[in-house]
């Protein structure tokens, strides 16, 4: 139980996670029992489930490091959920994609340096611009889960290890993926954010930005710097740098907390003339029903729609593939068929589009004697 980490810290992880999730509970009771505003607080629910779910699976890795893996595994897999709630949270507040066009018509973002966009043209905010924030979001809720099932196959098979940057180990590929996948979804946020913070601004933005980016973002690049730090010889291993990581999130969590509690509190729907409460049962339902989300990967993702987005998942699913092909010692003439008409379609995908459905019909049996050749 937590053998690298001393018992007084493991008690005090224990107080701030029950700390964090008692808060984090009576904060979602609340919000549920005045379930006034559904389209809403539906969002606002997911985001606050944030806290307890990193508090626990963080205390428990902490004292069962040897499962640590899988705990961090589905923390990990919600910081995606996460990213796309507050995204949808703040189309549903400015009145949705249609609304946000209509708003902005005939404006644009001018070029700046801390936008990145300096050397770029005026950008109009179009249904394309929104489409595109929308987009660089989704990217990051739907790789995050593949990504995560990949470090439990790699994992598996001895070749994943939290902090081992060896070229020999798929962290170091994996963290490069997670990476630009993080800074391209953070980046549509900013980018949002700065097109729509006058229609934003009714609903004080700026907090709930900073606890939102900061607690999946900064978590992250925290857990970084410790690993590369523990490479450095600071801190004794890449053990002990991911118990610390766990530790401080354990205690980041309860000031997590407390600032939800502060950035979305549950009064201002208390009053709320909008519509009844539906009840404690009826609204977490709606909550946690996932309709939405189905609509928006249909919908919004499409591959007619999403040129942009293609590019980055082929580039980014490309070089998946190719780790698991390399660490993952493949033996199976079928998986080993499967991976290279995988990697084809995607190529295809990126050169011809749709148009490229019969191309592939004629590649896959080539992919197939080509294997059969070599065996």
């Amino acid at each position: 139980m937590g053998d690298l980490v001393p018992i007084y810290l493991v008690i005090l992880a224990f107080f701030c996670t029950a700390g964090a999730i008692a808060l984090a509970v009576l904060h979602i009771y609340r919000h549920l029992l005045n379930y006034t505003e559904p389209i809403f607080q539906r969002y606002i629910v997911r985001i606050i489930f944030m806290v307890p779910i990193y508090a626990l699976m963080s205390f428990l890795s902490l004292v069962l490091p040897r499962s640590s893996i899988y705990f961090n595994s589905i923390r990990e897999g919600y910081e995606a959920w996460v990213i796309y709630n507050f995204l949808s949270l703040c189309l549903a507040w400015v009145g949705g994609p249609g609304a946000v066009v209509l708003s902005l018509s005939g404006r644009v973002l001018k070029p700046s340096w801390y936008l990145m966009t300096c050397c770029l043209p005026p950008m109009p905010l179009d249904g394309r611009f929104i489409r595109r924030c929308k987009q660089g979001c989704l990217q990051f809720v739907i790789l995050k889960p593949i990504l995560v099932a990949v470090t439990l196959v790699l994992y598996a098979k001895g070749k994943y290890k939290d902090g081992n940057f060896s070229p020999s180990q798929a962290y170091l590929y994996l963290t490069i993926i997670y990476t630009i996948s993080y800074t391209v979804a953070l980046y549509a946020l900013v980018l949002f954010y700065m097109a729509c913070r006058d229609l934003l601004q009714p609903f004080n933005p700026v907090p709930k930005f900073i606890i939102i980016k900061s607690v999946v973002f900064l978590t992250y690049w925290q857990g970084v710097l410790f690993f590369l730090a523990a490479k450095s010889g600071f801190i004794k291993d890449a053990d002990e740098a991911a118990q610390f990581q766990n530790f401080i999130i354990c205690v980041e969590m309860l000031l997590a907390a407390l600032g939800h509690l502060y950035a979305f509190p549950y009064k201002e729907y208390a009053g709320a003339n909008i519509g009844m409460s539906r009840g404690f049962t009826r609204s977490l339902a709606h909550a946690l029903m996932l309709n939405d989300f189905y609509h928006d990967t249909v919908h919004q993702v499409s591959l007619t729609s999403v040129a942009i987005s293609q590019r980055f998942l082929y580039w980014i699913l490309l070089l998946l593939f190719r780790v698991i092909y390399g660490f993952y010692h493949i033996r199976s003439l079928h998986l080993r068929i499967m991976i290279m008409y995988c990697t084809t379609i995607m190529m295809v995908m990126r050169e011809q589009g749709n148009t490229g459905r019969g191309l592939l019909c004629q590649l896959g049996p080539r992919w197939m004697l080509l294997e059969e050749t070599n065996t």
